[in-house]
Parts: structure tokens; C-alpha cells; sequence
């Protein structure tokens, strides 16, 4: 391989005041999506070269960013996009928060499908807006839409947004056509408008492809609005660079007005030239990482399934995120995370902040190198043979 991702690099350094590495001696944390992996060395190479220019006055959009994008969709995901429907924004989160704010209003709802992604609740209710849950029907080995409970949610006139994680995190799923063609559907039929957050659309397993939700028909491509950024693909959350791209002029108009009232649509002397570094020079680097990814998530599925038979891995073709049904073991994914983390330094999230039936899960994250999956894996078995016996001396 031509990257090395077996390379430990420290993040625990004051330098890198890294939010996933903030921990206790001899805590190993598998929790936020954060990547331990270095990124592509062209846009470490951009930015060192942007940083030894010394000034950081504002930053003005280049030509190229939009490009860019339009160039990697075409490429790789198979959707033309127009480069002047792409707006920039300082990320996905905060794009969606100003979203909720600019197209609903006070007390409506706002849909979602449960379990997921736990800070949409806090984009809804901290904007005073009411979250409604449509809980994925899970059949004790994967989920799928309940398209009945979703279709009444919809159909309720309190409901006028809805958010949709494209692939699915924390489930890992990567939506199948049909699926998305029927929500875009449902949603123009009940004048709600679809956000779909596909932050998470290059983490696929190899020779998998995720559908953008713009691309499915007609309806999705007039009603919705896509959420972007290299952030999760190439480790580069702290650059805060993404991108809403939106085909209908009047909802753009809503949302361009939007990012910009609330001031989240200027980037900082990086964000540009790092997200064009990334989507021009990463192809080759994401190929290998995928990679690797893929076979850190076959190493977890061989452990479980020898050691610990009683939790169950959700099947799942997308993200470098694990959810895991603990369901044998406690109905309390929170009470087991703080549990694992003061026995055995493993740190992982409980499953009940992303709503649904996510209490009885934990959600892992492996995208770190091997030996600290091997090691994370040694200390939930420890962990899990403990919590099953208190007795142990420990």
C-alpha cells in the first residue's frame, strides 16, 4: 500500500487538543467520528504552503471550489451537479441548524428516522422546534423503513422538514434506490421538504456506491437539499469546510439567505483550497482507506463472532462506524459505555443518544489503526465478561 494507516500517530499532544483524544492515561477512545489517519499528504502539503504565507485576512470563494465538487460527484457518485447551486457553508451541522431555523417554523415538526445521527436533535430542539421520531423497524438483524409510519408522520400538516442521513449513521446503511425514490415521493406529496446529509457518502465499503438523493427522480431533486464536505472522507472536520447544493431556485434563495443571516457561509483562509486539495489529489488515498477500513471491520466481525457470540453486529456496507446490539448483555447502552470506560479504558457511546430503539446498542468507531481495534476489541470482552459477573475480582 502506498499509505501507511497502521502509522500511530499521537493526538493526545497539547499541539493537536484533539476533542477525541481529550482522556485519562491508558484510556483508548473509539466513540466520536474522528479518524486517527493522517490525511492525503496534498492537502497537508496545501496547507502547510497556505500557513507559510503568514497573512489570514478573509477569504473569498475561487472558481475551483465549486468545481471540485461538481468534478468528484460526476466521477464517483455518478450525479451532475451545477456548480452554481452549490453554496458554501462552515459545515454540515451547522448548515442543517441554520436550515431547520430558515425553512420551519417555532413548534413544527421535524422528521427523522431513529435511531440516528444524535446531533439533528439538538439542530431541532434547540431552535425551538419540535423533534418526531419514525423508528426504523428492526427485526433482531437489521432495519428497514417502517414506510407506513413514515408516510402518517409526513402526512401530519405540523410537519414541514425532515432530515435524512444518506448513508445511514449510526446503522451503516447505504439507502437503496427505491427506498429514497419512495420518501421523495411521500415528502412532495405532503409539502415536506428533505435535507439530506451525505457527509458520510465516500465511506463505503470497496466496490460499494451510495445514491445522492438529489439524483433518485424528479421530486427529490426539486425538494431537497444536500449537505456536503470532505470532512469525514478526509479527516478535515476541524477546517470546517462543506457545502449545501440545492436545484430549486426558490428554496435556494430561502436557504442561501439563510447561511448567510446566521453567518455561516464564509470560510476561514483554509476551507477552499483544502476542500479542492481533497477532492483533486484523494481518490487514490480514500481507494486505500476504504480499504483498510473494510478489513478493520472484518477483523471486529471474526473477534465478535468467536468471543463474544452474545452481541450482535448490524450487517452495514457504509461508514467506519459499528452499531452493535447489546441487547444479551443490557438494555442500557449508556450504563454499559460508562461502565466499559471505568473498567477498561475502552471509551464508546452508549446507544440511547440516538433515539429509537438505540438504548440497547453501542456505537464503535473504527477507524483508527489496527492495533488499537485489536486492543479496543480485547477491552470490550474484558469488559463484557465483567459487567455479565460482578463477582470478579477486579
Amino acid at each position: 500500500m502506498r499509505y501507511d494507516f497502521d502509522k500511530q500517530v499521537d493526538r493526545t499532544e497539547e499541539l493537536v487538543d484533539s476533542l477525541k483524544w481529550d482522556i485519562k492515561p491508558g484510556e483508548l477512545p473509539m466513540w466520536v467520528a474522528d479518524m486517527d489517519f493522517e490525511t492525503v499528504p496534498e492537502v497537508q502539503e496545501t496547507i502547510q504552503k497556505r500557513a507559510s504565507h503568514g497573512t489570514f485576512g478573509y477569504a473569498i470563494e475561487p472558481e475551483g471550489w465549486s468545481e471540485a465538487y461538481v468534478k468528484w460527484w460526476k466521477e464517483h457518485h455518478h450525479f451532475q451537479m451545477q456548480k452554481e447551486n452549490l453554496i458554501f457553508a462552515t459545515g454540515a451541522v451547522p448548515a442543517i441548524s441554520s436550515m431547520v431555523r430558515s425553512l420551519t417554523n417555532v413548534a413544527e415538526n421535524v422528521l427523522i428516522m431513529t435511531p440516528v445521527y444524535n446531533i439533528f436533535f439538538n439542530s431541532i430542539l434547540n431552535n425551538g422546534r419540535k423533534v418526531l421520531e419514525s423508528p426504523m423497524v428492526y427485526d433482531g438483524k437489521a432495519y428497514h423503513v417502517d414506510f407506513e409510519d413514515l408516510e402518517k408522520k409526513m402526512a401530519d400538516p405540523q410537519t414541514t422538514l425532515m432530515i435524512l442521513c444518506n448513508p445511514h449513521n449510526p446503522i451503516g446503511h447505504i439507502w437503496p434506490e427505491e427506498d429514497l425514490v419512495r420518501i421523495a415521493k411521500l415528502a412532495k406529496e405532503n409539502h415536506v421538504v428533505v435535507i439530506s446529509d451525505e457527509v458520510h457518502c465516500d465511506l463505503v465499503d470497496p466496490d460499494k456506491e451510495y445514491t445522492a438523493f438529489a439524483s433518485v427522480s424528479t421530486e427529490a431533486r426539486e425538494n431537497s437539499i444536500t449537505c456536503l464536505a470532505p470532512s469525514k472522507t478526509f479527516n478535515l472536520a476541524g477546517i470546517q469546510s462543506a457545502a449545501v447544493y440545492v436545484e430549486n431556485p426558490l428554496l435556494r434563495q430561502r436557504v442561501w439567505r439563510g447561511l448567510n443571516t446566521d453567518e455561516v457561509a464564509e470560510g476561514n483562509a483554509f476551507a477552499y483550497e483544502v476542500a479542492m486539495a481533497a477532492f483533486t489529489y484523494g481518490w487514490d488515498w480514500l481507494t486505500e482507506l476504504r480499504a483498510y477500513i473494510y478489513e478493520n471491520k472484518q477483523f471486529v466481525t471474526a473477534f465478535l463472532r468467536e468471543n463474544l457470540p452474545e452481541l450482535h453486529l448490524i450487517p452495514e456496507d457504509a461508514t467506519y462506524l459499528l452499531w452493535v446490539d447489546i441487547s444479551k448483555v443490557s438494555d442500557d447502552g449508556r450504563k454499559l459505555a460508562a461502565y466499559l470506560r471505568k473498567e477498561t479504558g475502552l471509551w464508546v457511546t452508549g446507544g440511547d443518544v440516538y433515539g429509537g430503539d438505540g438504548a440497547k446498542f453501542l456505537r464503535i468507531n473504527i477507524a483508527t489503526t489496527r492495533k488499537n481495534v485489536a486492543d479496543g476489541m480485547r477491552r470490550l470482552k474484558t469488559g463484557i465478561a465483567k459487567y455479565e459477573r460482578p463477582d470478579i475480582t477486579r
